[in-house]
């Protein structure tokens, strides 16, 4: 639905197929998985919650604050390899007049997405990103987006082939973040998509137990909490149907969801809407994504591209874990603020791309 083929900046997607050989990452990566098989005998179905309402989940990391009023707590990572941090170097080596709105970009920590499901690139993105932040005491933001079928094949599309694939490449995120703090928001769209009609009933199903088998793989890191991606407030509006969604996606063992991810809904509207999600799913909590709602971005008609590059959007709220309400734990920028959503426009670049002048507009 919206362009989000980054990844971090240091690999790219693979479209061949992958090679035969097993490397260690991939051994860890089907090591992981070979647990998660074990302990679920009939297959991970997410219908069953493994902790009290509203506690987080088995996703939440020992030794780090637990949910509540005023969110995590947690201090976020600022990856200073990052796309923003690299475009405010050659910003003040050129003396770029865009300097301001760049920095107001870069200075804000951001997620870093990991989109390649090969096991060696998942790892190296993941690695470095956890490693920075554990050296700076701090916790990581990721995103795992390489589910197959991507993005309904639209412009995002891609993925990895086939069930194995995709959980080496999970298993191989999971082994790269290792025992640091780390936010993962799993599969932008992806339940959203499917319930709103992306696969037929069987496929949607199969499509859910892989959310779940993913959430059970990342949630064996001692730190690492997962946020099952929700798409919108203004998508879907059947709201216990979504709720039965996210249980059969692994919601109940995660900790929590996501809300607006790449998306321009408004703060107030969002967590509105995640406290009524949350009351169908027993008081889960949630994040929202904050990189470009900063202002309105009107709908368009049947067919448009509001969504893509608007020209409207502005960054929102800085990233924080310190919240007034007590189901909010955190709001991010997901979204690297200054990425294409795609080349829906002449001249735009391809989705994940840096889009300089998208990223002066962002900050103005």
């Amino acid at each position: 639905m919206r362009g989000h083929e980054r990844t971090g900046g240091t690999t790219a997607e693979h479209a061949a197929g992958r090679s035969a050989r097993r490397s260690p990452v991939l051994a860890v990566a089907g090591a992981s998985l070979a647990l998660v098989l074990a302990s679920c005998s009939s297959g991970p179905s997410g219908g069953a919650p493994s902790a009290s309402p509203g506690s987080g989940g088995t996703g939440s990391p020992s030794g780090a604050a637990a949910p509540g009023a005023g969110g995590l707590g947690v201090p976020l990572y600022l990856d200073p390899q990052g796309p923003a941090p690299a475009e405010l170097e050659r910003a003040l080596a050129t003396g770029d007049p865009a300097t301001a709105q760049i920095r107001r970009i870069a200075e804000q920590p951001t997620a870093t997405w990991v989109a390649d499901h090969d096991p060696d690139g998942a790892y190296t993105t993941a690695k470095a990103v956890a490693d920075g932040a554990r050296a700076a005491g701090q916790t990581a933001v990721l995103v795992a987006y390489t589910l197959p079928d991507r993005d309904c094949g639209l412009y995002s599309a891609g993925g990895a082939p086939d069930d194995g694939s995709y959980f080496d490449g999970i298993g191989a995120l999971a082994a790269g973040i290792g025992d640091a703090d780390a936010v993962v928001v799993l599969e932008p769209d992806a339940v959203a998509h499917t319930f709103a009609g992306c696969a037929e009933e069987t496929a949607a199903q199969g499509r859910y137990r892989q959310l779940a088998t993913a959430v059970d793989i990342l949630t064996e890191r001692p730190g690492t909490r997962v946020y099952v991606d929700a798409g919108n407030a203004t998508w879907v509006q059947d709201l216990p149907g979504l709720a039965e969604a996210l249980r059969s996606s692994g919601v109940d063992d995660a900790a929590g969801f996501a809300l607006n991810t790449s998306n321009f809904v408004s703060t107030a509207e969002s967590v509105e809407y995640g406290r009524r999600l949350s009351a169908e799913l027993g008081g889960a909590h949630f994040v929202v994504d904050t990189s470009r709602n900063g202002a309105v971005v009107p709908a368009g008609t049947p067919g448009g591209v509001e969504w893509c590059n608007p020209p409207e959007a502005r960054i929102g709220e800085p990233p924080t874990t310190t919240t007034d309400d007590p189901l909010l734990d955190a709001l991010l920028w997901v979204k690297q603020p200054g990425d294409s959503d795609g080349d829906c426009r002449p001249g735009e670049p391809a989705a994940g791309q840096w889009y300089h002048d998208l990223a002066v507009q962002l900050g103005s």
